[in-house]
């Protein structure tokens, strides 16, 4: 795809979604990391949820660091394969104590050693707590959209969609446009049906072009 068409997708996304807000909801930076790890194979919006009771109940990254796993569990059950995801908040909790000064970290290097967290989440906090230019999380929204449009070669491994938007996308706006593509994921480009008749970008996109369903 030629860069002006990019530059136009990149701009009537910012249009349509102005704010570019990440949706799940937290006031701390480690708040953020827990619920990206919450958030796998579970929706947002559950995740929102279940968080309140949870950081009520562990206020502190110290109270989550002294956590008995079991007991995060009960918290963070509905949201799906709660035993892993408790103990890898614990664990996250207390290396982040124990080896970060009780800071997230701001390199992708330092975040993949932390318990739970790949490619995605280590781009997420970068981007949204760090504001690193070139930070792409390659969600399946994300994925979807990106491949219907051309701006990748359609393919579904996230680490290959990262790469190819990396080099297409400005650097600058790479963060704020993977929100936004959830938030047209979500309303438009869904994944059970593309709703190419509603759509702002079916002038630069691939998928719409071809005749889709929409």
């Amino acid at each position: 795809m030629e860069q002006t068409a990019v530059l136009h997708i990149v701009n009537a996304l910012k249009g349509l979604y102005p704010d570019a807000l990440c949706s799940l909801q937290y006031d701390k930076d480690y708040e953020l990391l827990f619920a990206v790890r919450l958030s796998a194979q579970c929706t947002d919006e559950r995740v929102n949820m279940v968080t309140p009771a949870l950081y009520a109940r562990f206020p502190t990254l110290e109270s989550f660091a002294e956590a008995d796993p079991e007991e995060v569990g009960k918290y963070i059950h509905s949201c799906g394969f709660f035993r892993g995801k408790s103990r890898d908040i614990v664990g996250s909790a207390q290396m982040l104590l124990r080896d970060y000064g009780g800071k997230v970290p701001g390199t992708m290097e330092e975040l993949l050693k932390l318990p739970g967290v790949g490619r995605k989440t280590a781009n997420l906090i970068l981007g949204d707590i760090y504001k690193a230019p070139g930070a792409v999380v390659a969600d399946t929204h994300c994925i979807r959209i990106t491949g219907r449009l051309g701006l990748t070669d359609g393919t579904t491994d996230p680490a290959k969609v990262e790469a190819q938007l990396r080099a297409v996308l400005p650097p600058e706006e790479s963060n704020n446009f993977c929100h936004r593509m959830v938030l047209h994921g979500r309303a438009v480009c869904t994944a059970r049906k593309a709703k190419c008749g509603e759509c702002v970008l079916s002038e630069w996109c691939r998928y719409a072009q071809a005749g889709p369903t929409g």
